[in-house]
């Protein structure tokens, strides 16, 4: 039996509700094998950073070599890598490789606690570097303004800025409308050759969001390594994080999405 495989090159969440915990959960739950490349350690709740140990660039590239080197990887993604030297070493690596799978760039930098996952200075190296290599860009709207300097505060704003990143990077967009908080959470791809799909269901209130970044990333990058067309796969991944989302656990004051209860 073989399975399609996904890396994840993220961030160790100490709570397991977001970054490569819950990536490798999501991964799982879709039918694929999941591998990590760790990017930093993180001592985090959910609602709450307090530390955070960025692994040494040179063994996120002993990671990345040895994972490439021994597995058919079908799709990739990235989540939290912290610094301008993971980024690079990141580049670096996938821009080797003979034929690049597919790659989900989720661009992490705050928190949902609001605290920093990015150090000052490295999103210049994110739209050099990486965001040239990606299939898609999965930015919240606190990044999507930050990575566009628009604000994005209702749909046709967060559509305006979309644009500006698209036609920045060439890459496919997923603009994500949950934290708009209206009725329904509208989600937009726009895709280089300015196609439009909408992706919309019931917002959901009082749920913690701790990880739904991650998570949705994932089922994307999982669906294209099923080989899925991008659209698609943006589809079976909206259908499953809200899902999760609606399934949530808690633990008193914490929360965490319900990825593995969702296995097909």
């Amino acid at each position: 039996m073989s399975l399609p495989v996904v890396l994840t090159i993220a961030g160790s969440d100490s709570s397991c509700g977001a970054g490569a915990q819950a990536d490798l959960k999501t991964i799982s739950s879709l039918g694929c094998h999941g591998l990590t490349a760790v990017t930093c350690i993180v001592a985090e709740t959910p609602g709450k950073v307090r530390s955070i140990q960025a692994v040494r660039p040179e063994i996120v590239r002993d990671q990345l070599e040895v994972l490439l080197a021994a597995y058919p990887v079908a799709a990739i993604k990235t989540g939290m890598l912290f610094s301008t030297p993971i980024i690079r070493v990141v580049a670096e690596v996938l821009g080797r490789l003979k034929k690049l799978p597919p790659l989900v760039i989720d661009p992490v930098m705050v928190a949902s606690s609001g605290d920093p996952l990015l150090k000052s200075g490295a999103i210049a190296a994110y739209k050099k570097q990486l965001f040239p290599m990606a299939t898609l860009i999965t930015p919240n709207l606190d990044e999507l303004s930050i990575l566009t300097e628009l604000q994005a505060d209702s749909l046709s704003a967060m559509r305006a800025a979309g644009k500006k990143l698209t036609a920045a990077t060439g890459a496919a967009v997923l603009l994500k409308g949950g934290h708009l908080r209206a009725r329904m959470a509208t989600d937009i791809l726009l895709t280089p050759d300015w196609e439009e799909h909408e992706y919309s269901a019931p917002f959901i209130r009082g749920v913690e969001t701790h990880g739904t970044g991650c998570t949705y990333s994932a089922a994307i990058a999982a669906g294209l390594a099923k080989g899925l067309p991008l659209h698609k796969a943006v589809g079976e991944a909206k259908e499953f994080i809200t899902r999760a989302i609606s399934g949530v656990l808690k633990w008193g004051k914490v929360a965490a999405l319900d990825q593995v209860q969702l296995r097909r």
